[in-house]
Order: structure tokens, then C-alpha cells, then sequence
């Protein structure tokens, strides 16, 4: 270390770039060497800081960026001298100096818990992010202004794209890639995401500062300052979630001011105006209570549907996405306007390139997700149908444009339910069929015809639960008429975590509604999903998501099948009781899926789960206060009572557990599962007597005894 910070004051250039970007690696691990002497190593950095080499200057900014975010403390000495550099070094004529000095903002407001130290240097901060907001000169977005729609999409243009399996019983959401499509981080994103996190840290503070500079950009109506305008536009995107409470009075005006952005000339400003409406989309919702938000709402609607078909591919790209951010907070507000919708949606699907296409996919994956049951009318299903299903036909099964037409398919096989029947058939066929050839190419690619790709068969296997769930018992003749059963139980098998976790939903959602196709081979499925829970397995954090499908289908196939579950239930109950006994730091959804689904084998064979029952019972019944009242908690207190019944000192020692999980009931719909649990208390009751009882119920909250008295005890 010493002799490298010799070397900071080297005549050399590149000397002095050598010896700080080395001493820079070391800031994460952070070696004694570099701890006792920090004092000399910021001296240091502080004589480099305003080096005549923009690569020496960069390298000062990365290592306080490291620093504020590794080890604050190290800097609150300097603080001051530090973000008045950073503010200096943020308006750097080097680009890159300027963006590694941008990073700093956000660190500083994520490593602090105090960020106000900030507030009052936020005058001057905020105008340098503004004006770096602006398309630099060789931004490769420039490119796009052009209308290109008829040019084909070469093959770098096509993100690789990344389905998420289904999960059960938990919410899964997805990353939100908002902003620029083009994904280079520059000077302009990280400004935009500096902003984006000051509005969320200080709010409506920031509105004096702000709002005068995004006005006056936004006045400026002579061409050569248009990308001053666009950058106005991105800021007020940018502030608008953080600065909601400021910002939401004066909705009206902000939006009489973007939609006519939406149609200028230049479409640059056009996709970023769709992509700024979108972050105002709840808003925008949350107004259609009244005539005139209503109409506020349809004109960002219809102005978003008519960006859609423009013939820029980057703005049709920006319009898509912002309207499926639109459709998801609108959901039912939508139902009213799905012809529009759906025509607009459809000629796009006409005039896109493959890449555009993927994104009108989702937008109309997302519509069916949004309105559900609304889109199965004739008049919508006849515009929307026909063009998917040419194109389902046209693709090869080896093409992956199949992908994000198998994540349509679902949303819509979903929406429909039933509806989707007249569909279903030749669907079905096609995603057996890519599981079999996908299958087969992992063993054999030249005789299957294909490469092997997984992403194929998990598509396929989502696709199908989609349409278990929309048809449900409709798909038995499907489901009975094909090799189903025994691709599945190759997919429950497989070495790919992601293939698992779809093939155990899939694995659920055939047993409630066609268990007696899948019984031929039920001791194999019910062994695979056994060894997915197996907790001592060292991923089963990596593998939470296949573990918890695995679960939950152990439990709806329990309730189909009663006692032949019988041979595994103790496997089974081995594996979930560690799962609940370590509960700390666990997956929630795994934790209240293995509560249900050991209350639901309780259930079909109390008398195999009763004698191991006080082993578990005190983290199981904490385990089922924390579920929601549904049809799931209800065969879990079934389960609950039966054991009770079979073995009732096995609750003795958990007596308060099992009190406090009763009462986590808001109200038992079944009457007669309500009667059960009366009678299982008034059985503890006389069981006590009254002092022991009396003296367990005294140590309850008030709260639960109030709950326990529908209970009659």
C-alpha cells in the first residue's frame, strides 16, 4: 500500500491511474493495510481530485462512490468537501468523469439514513441533473429518430428475453425495465435515476427547484432546443412517484400538457412522453371517479393507442409499454373501451417487426389479465383470435417467437376460462408436442429436429396450467387423449430448477381438476415432489420456488386421492416439519404452503400424522395464524381437528398456539368446520377443568379471547 500511494503523486499519468485504480479493488475486501492507513489513502485521493487527467479524475469519483456505500463513516469527516466536489466533478467536460460522479448521488441517499445533509446542496444539484438529462451528441438513441417501422429488425436488435415460471402462492413481480430501451447506462439514465431517487427521499421539497427549470425547458419551442424538451419531459417522469402528494393537484395540467407531445415531430419526445404518461398511470385511475377525470383518462388512452401505431419503432416500442403499465392499474376500467383497444392492438400485431412484436404480446397478455371474464364476447374474440392463432400456425417449434405467444396464449386461455374451449385443442396438441420434441432433442437433437432449449417446455408447461385453469374439468378428454402424464413426470424429475417448479404447478392444477389421469403413476409423482423438500438439500433457498410448487401440489393431490397418499405421507411430513420448525428467514409462501399441506394430509390420514403431532404442533400452529382465511386454511383446520380428535393429548403442550390460530380466523365460512373447532375447544375445556382452563385463556391478549368467544367457550 504505501509504496502504491507513492505512486499517486507520480509525474506519470498512467503511473498515477495504476496506483489508484489498484488501491481502489481493494476497497470491497477491505485489508487491514488499507484500514490503518485510510487517512493517508484519502489524502491522497483528495490531491488527485482535480488531477488534468480525466481518467485519474474518474477513478477519484469510483472510489468515493465505493466508499459511501461500503463504509460511509470513513467520509462523514469530509462530507461537506466531498459532495461540493461531487457537485463540481458532476458538470465534468469528460462524460464519463460526470457519470461516475452522478453515481454518487444515489449511493449517498442509500447508504444514509440522514440523507438531509443533502437538502441544502439540492439547489444547485438538481440543475446540473437536468441539463445532463439531455441527449448527449453521440447518443446511440439518436439514431432512432427516424420512421423505420418497415425496416426489418436485425438479430442484435432482439433482447434475449427471460420467462419467470409460475409460482403458487405467492407474488411474483417482474422486473420493470422503464426508461430507455436502448440498455447503455449513460450520463443521461443515471441523472434521470439520481432524480428519480431525491423525489423519493425528499418528496415536494424538491418541487421549488425543480418545476421552474422543467417549465421553462418546456417552453422552448424552436426545433434545435428540442432535446432540452424531451429531457424537461423524462424529469417529470422521473419526479412523478416521489413527488405524488405536490404533483397530483396539478394532474390536470400536466397531462392538457403531454398529450399534445405525444404527436411531435420529433420521436424522440413522442416515446418518452408515452413512457412519463405511464409513471402517472394510478393517478390517472384513481381520477376516473368523476366526468372530467374520466375524460383526462381517455385521452391518455386513446392518445397512448394511437402512438402504438406510429411509425417509429422506438416510440411504438415506448407507447406498448407504457399502455401495459396503464392496463394494470386500470384493470375493469378498461372493459368499456376493448374494442378500441383491441383493434388498435391488432393492427400493430399487422405492421410490427419481430421485436415490437414480442412487446404488443404482453400488452395484449396483459389486457386479458386486466379485464379476465370480459374478453369472452364474440364481437372482441373475432378481432382478437384469428390473427394469433395464423401466427401460432406460421412459426416452427423451433422458433423462439413462440415464447412470448405461448405467455399470451396463457393470459388468455385464463381470461376465457371456459371460453377458450373452441381454442383448446390444437393448443394443447402443440405444447405436448414441444415438450416431446424438447425432451427427446436433450438426448437426441438430429432425430428430435431441434436444439435443445428448456424455456420451450416450461412455455409449454405454463400454457397448459393456463388452460387447466380456464377449462378445468373440460381439459380431462384433452388430458386423456395424450402422453401427458408421462412428460410431466420426466419434467418433475428434471436437473433444470425452472422446468421443476412449472411441471409441480402444472402437477397441482391437473390434480384438482383430473386426479384419476395422473393415478397410474401416482407413487412416482408423489416421491419427486417428496425430494424437493428435503431441507437439508444446500439450495433449497435457489430452490425455494420449485420446494414450494412441490408443496403445494402434494397437498390438492392429498385431498383428491384420501389414503392412497398414505405411503408417503411420513417422507413427507419429515421434510415439512424442519421447513416449520426453521421458520426464521424462510420464504413465506413455502412456510404457509407446508402449514396447508401438512394439515391437509392430516386430514386424509390423521391416524398415520396424529402420533408424531406434538413434535410440530406448536410451530405449525404459528405457522397457520399467518394464513389468510380461504378454502386452503379451511383443509388445514380440518386437519387440525382431526388430529385432535385422533390423538388430543398431542396439543396439550401447544394449547396457546393452537388458541391464538383459531382466532386468526376472521370468520370460518363452513359450518360445519366451525362446529368442529367448537367442539374440539370445548373438548380441551372439560378436558382442563375449569382453573386450567381459566388460567390458559388469562394469558391470551384480550384481543383473542374476544376473537375465541363465537367459539362458545
Amino acid at each position: 500500500m504505501p509504496r502504491l500511494f507513492q505512486m499517486f503523486q507520480s509525474p506519470h499519468a498512467s503511473l498515477r491511474k495504476l496506483a489508484l485504480g489498484s488501491v481502489n479493488q481493494f476497497i470491497v475486501l477491505m485489508p487491514a493495510a488499507l484500514l490503518m492507513s485510510m487517512d493517508q489513502y484519502l489524502q491522497g485521493l483528495f490531491l488527485l481530485a482535480h488531477d488534468p487527467v480525466a481518467d485519474v479524475r474518474k477513478l477519484v469519483c469510483s472510489a468515493l462512490v465505493q466508499l459511501i456505500e461500503i463504509r460511509p463513516s470513513f467520509l462523514e469527516p469530509h462530507l461537506r468537501n466531498v459532495i461540493e466536489y461531487m457537485l463540481q466533478a458532476n458538470k465534468d467536460t469528460d462524460d464519463e468523469v460526470a457519470l461516475e460522479a452522478c453515481e454518487f448521488w444515489t449511493a449517498y441517499c442509500e447508504a444514509h439514513s440522514h440523507p438531509e445533509n443533502l437538502m441544502e446542496f439540492l439547489p444547485r444539484l438538481i440543475p446540473v441533473l437536468l441539463s445532463n438529462m439531455a441527449y448527449a451528441e453521440d447518443d446511440e438513441s439518436l439514431d432512432d429518430a427516424e420512421d423505420d417501422e418497415s425496416f426489418p429488425d436485425r438479430d442484435q436488435d432482439l433482447k434475449p428475453r427471460f420467462h419467470s415460471s409460475r409460482l403458487h402462492g405467492a407474488d411474483n413481480p417482474d422486473e420493470d425495465d422503464d426508461d430507455d430501451i436502448v440498455n447503455v447506462w449513460n450520463l443521461r439514465k443515471c441523472s434521470a435515476a439520481a432524480l428519480d431517487v431525491l423525489s423519493n427521499i425528499f418528496g415536494d421539497e424538491i418541487l421549488p427547484t425543480t418545476m421552474p427549470l422543467v417549465q421553462a425547458k418546456l417552453s422552448t419551442a424552436e426545433d434545435a432546443a428540442w432535446k432540452e424538451r424531451e429531457a424537461a419531459v423524462l424529469a417529470l417522469g422521473a419526479i412523478a412517484e416521489g413527488c405524488y402528494s405536490g404533483l397530483y393537484p396539478h394532474l390536470p395540467e400536466i397531462v392538457a400538457f403531454l398529450t399534445p407531445l405525444l404527436d411531435d415531430k420529433f420521436p424522440l419526445i413522442r416515446s418518452i412522453t408515452c413512457w412519463t404518461l405511464s409513471r402517472f398511470s394510478k393517478w390517472l385511475v384513481q381520477g376516473t371517479g368523476n366526468q372530467k377525470g374520466h375524460e383526462q383518462f381517455d385521452k391518455v388512452l386513446m392518445g397512448l393507442l394511437r402512438r402504438i401505431l406510429d411509425t417509429n419503432k422506438r416510440v411504438q416500442e415506448a407507447a406498448c409499454s407504457a399502455f401495459a403499465t396503464l392496463e394494470e392499474e386500470a384493470a375493469e376500467e378498461l372493459a368499456p373501451r376493448l374494442e378500441i383497444i383491441l383493434q388498435h392492438l391488432i393492427i400493430a400485431f399487422g405492421k410490427y417487426q419481430r421485436r415490437n412484436l414480442r412487446i404488443v404480446y404482453d400488452a395484449i397478455g396483459t389486457l386479458a389479465d386486466a379485464v379476465g371474464g370480459e374478453l369472452n364476447q364474440p364481437k372482441y374474440l373475432d378481432i382478437l383470435m384469428p390473427p394469433l392463432i395464423s401466427k401460432w400456425q406460421e412459426l416452427s417449434n423451433s422458433d423462439k417467437d413462440l415464447f412470448p405467444l405461448l405467455e399470451c396464449f396463457t393470459s388468455i386461455a385464463q381470461a376465457l376460462g371456459p371460453g377458450f374451449t373452441q381454442f383448446a385443442e390444437p393448443v394443447f396438441q402443440r405444447c405436448v408436442h414441444l415438450i416431446q420434441s424438447q425432451l427427446m432433442a436433450k438426448v437426441d437433437p438430429v432425430s428430435a429436429g431441434v436444439q435443445y432449449d428448456k424455456e420451450f417446455i416450461v412455455c409449454s408447461l405454463d400454457l397448459l396450467s393456463g388452460l387447466v385453469e380456464g377449462l378445468g374439468s373440460g381439459v380431462e378428454s384433452l388430458v386423456a387423449q395424450s402422453n401427458l402424464r408421462d412428460l410431466l413426470l420426466q419434467c418433475c424429475a428434471d436437473v433444470a430448477a425452472d422446468v421443476r417448479q412449472s411441471a409441480f404447478a402444472l402437477l397441482g392444477d391437473l390434480s384438482k381438476v383430473c386426479p384419476a389421469h395422473l393415478h397410474p403413476r401416482l407413487p412416482e409423482f408423489l416421491n419427486i415432489a417428496a425430494k424437493q423438500l428435503v431441507r437439508n438439500t444446500p439450495d433449497l433457498k435457489e430452490t425455494v420456488s420449485v420446494a414450494n410448487n412441490a408443496c403445494w401440489a402434494i397437498g390438492e393431490l392429498a385431498v383428491k386421492v384420501h389414503q392412497e397418499i398414505a405411503p408417503v405421507v411420513l417422507t413427507v411430513i419429515s421434510s415439512l416439519v424442519p421447513i416449520l420448525m426453521n421458520a426464521e428467514g424462510l420464504n413465506k409462501s413455502l412456510l404457509e404452503n407446508s402449514a396447508i399441506t401438512l394439515g391437509r394430509l392430516a386430514w386424509v390420514c390423521p391416524e398415520v400424522v396424529s402420533p408424531h403431532m406434538e413434535h410440530f404442533m406448536q410451530s405449525w400452529c404459528a405457522a397457520l395464524g399467518m394464513i389468510r382465511d380461504d378454502i386452503e386454511k379451511e383443509d388445514a383446520f380440518r386437519g387440525l381437528c382431526a388430529m385432535v380428535r385422533a390423538n388430543p393429548s398431542g396439543a396439550l403442550n401447544s394449547l396457546i398456539q393452537l388458541l391464538k390460530a383459531v382466532a386468526s380466523w376472521h370468520e370460518i365460512r363452513s359450518e360445519e368446520l366451525h362446529n368442529e373447532v367448537c367442539q374440539v375447544l370445548q373438548g380441551y375445556k372439560q378436558m382442563l377443568g375449569n382453573g386450567a382452563w381459566e388460567q390458559c385463556m388469562s394469558t391470551l391478549d384480550p384481543a383473542v379471547r374476544e376473537k375465541l368467544s363465537k367459539y362458545q367457550v
